[in-house]
Parts: structure tokens; sequence; C-alpha cells
């Protein structure tokens, strides 16, 4: 991975963003191509991010997914540039800036972990996915001073 200026470029399919041992995000850049369907996250994370990929003529059976309580102590969220250019800064537990990712149009991100903002670069969409229930910003959003 390199950057130029701190903002950093895609120079593989997949990423993981750390510091000091902890993960702040998984990013997919828009170029990612797998053979079958694979997922980046771990499987006992809370959020799972991933690509699915079958060949023409695959048929799935329909299912559906069985309803278990599970306990989720983290609010991960992941956005797809579905067109235009967006900065993600991540920040560390200190409230300090770590790093800054440019993602662009297929690109997708998970924040994993951590204070996290955005610049608009140029004119975004994007499909953003949180878990839920959401509780309104007064509830689940916190403004945070950076250091």
């Amino acid at each position: 991975m390199s950057g130029l200026g701190g903002i950093m470029a895609p120079s593989m399919s997949a990423e993981v963003i750390e510091k000091d041992g902890t993960k702040y995000a998984e990013i997919i850049w828009a170029g990612t191509r797998v053979e079958k369907t694979r997922f980046f996250s771990p499987a006992e994370s809370s959020f799972q991010f991933g690509i699915v990929a079958h060949g023409a003529g695959y048929q799935e059976d329909p299912h559906y997914h069985h309803a278990v309580e599970r306990t989720i102590e983290d609010l991960q969220q992941m956005m797809v540039v579905q067109s235009g250019v967006v900065d993600v800064q991540l920040f560390d537990d200190d409230r300090r800036l770590f790093k800054t990712v440019r993602l662009r149009q297929g690109d997708a991100i998970v924040l994993v972990h951590g204070i996290h903002a955005i610049e608009v670069i140029e004119d975004l969409q994007a499909l953003s996915v949180k878990q839920g229930p959401f509780l309104g910003d007064e509830v689940d959003k916190v403004a945070v001073e950076p250091s």
C-alpha cells in the first residue's frame, strides 16, 4: 500500500487496516475478483464482509436463516461507493488521525472499530449498511473532537 500525502491508494484487492493490534477497517477494492464466494471477515466478526461469486447456471436452493439471538457489542458500518470519491479518515483510540483512505466507485469499506469521518472529494453516492435497530443520533452517534 502506498500513499501520497497520507492518502492511501489501492495496491491489492482486499486490505485490513490495523494499528497496535486493533482492526479498524476492512476494504475490498473495486477491481477485486474471486473465483468463488469469499468472505474476508473472520467468522466470529459481528459483521460479515465479502464477495458472492458463482458461475452462470448456479442456482441456490430456497432457504432462510435461523433467527438466533446474538449479542453484538459493537456497531460496524459498511459503505460501497456507487459514484464519486470520498476520503475516509480513521482515528486511533487517542483521537489521532492515523490513516486516510480514498475510495472511488465500486470500492467498499467496513468500519470495524474506532472514530471515523469522511470528506467528500467528488459528489458522492454510496450504499451504507449498519446493524440496527437505529436508536437515533442522540443515542447512536457520538461527536468527537480529534486530538
